[in-house]
């Protein structure tokens, strides 16, 4: 008789065994878990074997259960192949989670201010164990989301899996679309460098062109948290991207999958007839069970797709992480992210209210009332062309018009801005700028410049540098050039400029030179007799001060900014009210620290 007033585990012992009592108790509670499979049923189900006892269990977690409430509990044979579902509704759920767990753990060792934002990224990238695994792992994630979820819904297009009664089911699907757009782009800034502040301030930009200016001027404060984005902005696009987005994201993926839930999932367009919807009805012989069969297929499908993500960050892929954000220097050729390039491709096509806020917002609604503008009962293919050529037509749109949202696309930058930021930015995308990785032993004060390549083979470099002195002293250049310096860089060079050869023992200078002065020669018609030096100076005890110079000849452009050539096709330089030429001078500078080590990632 037990000494307590019910029975207890102890008294199973006695009664039956260890091995038997813990047996039936690890079975209880499994059966409990699932809601109505004991452990039988999941070695019966997972060895592909028919179910042994009546009714089935393996129906009841669907029925009686919380996990798979909300998945069917059978489906019919022909949805359970790739096509025509391709799992992209199950890839988009399986990132949602996948995200989620990757943020948490990043979301502990990370603190929402400018003051310790960028910090919290070195730590977790250098200090956290896998760290930067996570961090490379739900950037990924974030971008494979945005295309599996994209893709999802033309799938749902082309088939026409949203006519009725699934018109409600779209529209949740675009919702989430939009949402996956918006989780994904609160989440750019939140690393604060270079590369997540002007992205995020480009597309944030798009919301101050909101008519009347009143709205759009206060929603840009209330999303920024100011004029500019700052400590107030990073603080909301972390709580929108850890706490609003997804709790909206959640309560539709809630939604979403109840409806699909309610209509099942449409079948292939041929095997219905038309104006039919028989997803519904599935015969016993085209029954397939959740248990075991789609289960395991998405197990499979988690396995191969988690496989897949750690493979590309462990060897080919790792989350961008540039210099700390800047507010008072802009990169060139920022873009927002590649997803929102089509609305920044429209902004080049005119005003940016109609192209950045209208027609983006036309756009989405039309597609969420698609479904109740085409109520045609077919699904067939050869019943909707004019519907699939729509479809075709807008997303070659929406590729072309993201071309288009690319820094290189009608965007016509000076050479010597160019050429300057070639040699002189910061870190970017695994770059950076060609003098910043010279090393430091070969960094020796003094003044060189490109026509020290200009030498024939054979000929004395000494004697061209030193020709080249006496050259701009003459032609007035040299004054021209130490004035400029003098004024805008506050840098003395005395009287006159003297350079001279790039010592033979600093290879690396001698190469960053030599690229300097051929990339001249291929913006010569911009650059009219144009040269470039490099300037180092010491500025502190082992820390260097780089100058980067171009000088050159205005010449005549027309309305596109290209330089005019004459007959002979030259260009034709400027000549200001004396008739001379007239000078320009453009320079970058930049300090190198002796125990700084700036290079390129392999394989760039």
């Amino acid at each position: 008789m037990s000494i307590l007033p019910f029975p207890s585990f102890l008294d199973d012992v006695k009664e039956k065994g260890i091995r038997r009592a813990v047996f039936e108790g690890v079975n209880e509670v499994t059966e409990r878990l699932t809601a109505g499979m004991n452990l039988q049923d999941i070695r019966e189900a997972l060895r592909g074997e028919a179910a042994s006892r009546k009714p089935n269990p393996r129906l009841q977690p669907h029925a009686d259960g919380f996990w798979l409430h909300m998945r069917p509990s059978y489906f019919h044979k022909s949805v359970t192949g790739v096509y025509p579902e391709f799992r992209l509704g199950w890839l988009s759920t399986y990132f949602v989670f996948f995200e989620t767990i990757t943020g948490i753990f990043l979301m502990v060792f990370y603190t929402p201010s400018p003051d310790f934002a960028y910090a919290n990224m070195l730590n977790i990238m250098s200090n956290v164990p896998l760290g930067q695994f996570m961090r490379d792992l739900h950037r990924l994630g974030a971008e494979a989301m945005v295309l599996i979820v994209t893709l999802h819904m033309l799938r749902t297009f082309f088939t026409a899996s949203y006519k009725k009664p699934r018109q409600f089911t779209w529209f949740t699907g675009v919702v989430l679309l939009a949402l996956t757009f918006f989780l994904s782009f609160t989440g750019y800034l939140l690393p604060w460098d270079q590369l997540a502040l002007w992205a995020v301030t480009i597309g944030a930009s798009m919301v101050e062109a909101a008519p009347p200016e009143v709205v759009g001027t206060n929603l840009n404060l209330l999303l920024r948290g100011g004029p500019e984005i700052g400590a107030n902005g990073l603080l909301r696009f972390y709580l929108l991207h850890v706490v609003a987005v997804p709790a909206l994201l959640f309560i539709f993926v809630g939604v979403h999958y109840y409806k699909v839930v309610v209509h099942g999932h449409s079948l292939p367009p041929r095997e219905e007839n038309i104006g039919e919807d028989t997803a519904k009805r599935v015969p016993l012989d085209k029954r397939v069970y959740f248990i075991p069969d789609i289960l395991t297929s998405e197990l499979m499908w988690i396995g191969v797709t988690t496989l897949i993500l750690v493979i590309l960050v462990t060897w080919f892929f790792h989350a961008p992480l540039e210099n700390h954000a800047d507010p008072q220097s802009t990169p060139l050729g920022t873009t927002a992210p590649w997803y929102f390039l089509w609305i920044q491709g429209a902004l080049k096509l005119g005003d940016k209210v109609i192209w950045g806020i209208i027609f983006p917002t036309v756009f989405v609604v039309f597609l969420m009332v698609m479904p109740y503008l085409d109520t045609t009962p077919s699904r067939r293919y050869a019943h909707r062309r004019f519907m699939i050529s729509l479809g075709l037509f807008l997303t070659s749109s929406i590729t072309v018009l993201s071309y288009m949202g690319l820094p290189e696309f009608g965007v016509v930058n000076p050479a010597d801005t160019t050429i300057l930021h070639e040699l002189t930015m910061e870190p970017a995308h695994n770059h950076v700028g060609a003098l910043r990785p010279v090393p430091y032993d070969e960094l020796r004060s003094g003044m060189y410049t490109t026509r020290q390549f200009a030498a024939e083979p054979g000929q004395d470099v000494g004697a061209v540098v030193n020709a080249f002195n006496l050259e701009i002293q003459n032609d007035g250049s040299d004054e021209f050039v130490r004035g400029f310096l003098a004024s805008d860089r506050h840098l003395d060079l005395g009287n006159p400029l003297a350079f001279s050869a790039v010592p033979v023992d600093a290879p690396e200078l001698m190469h960053v030179l030599d690229e300097f002065y051929h990339e001249l020669e291929a913006h010569g018609d911009e650059l009219h007799n144009a040269w470039g030096a490099v300037l180092i100076s010491d500025a502190q005890p082992n820390l260097k001060r780089v100058d980067a110079i171009i000088y050159w000849q205005q010449v005549e452009t027309d309305e596109n900014g290209r330089p005019v050539l004459d007959a002979n096709g030259e260009p034709i330089p400027m000549l200001d009210a004396n008739g001379e030429p007239i000078h320009r001078v453009a320079s970058e500078d930049i300090f190198i620290h002796r125990d700084a080590q700036y290079f390129n990632a392999p394989g760039v």
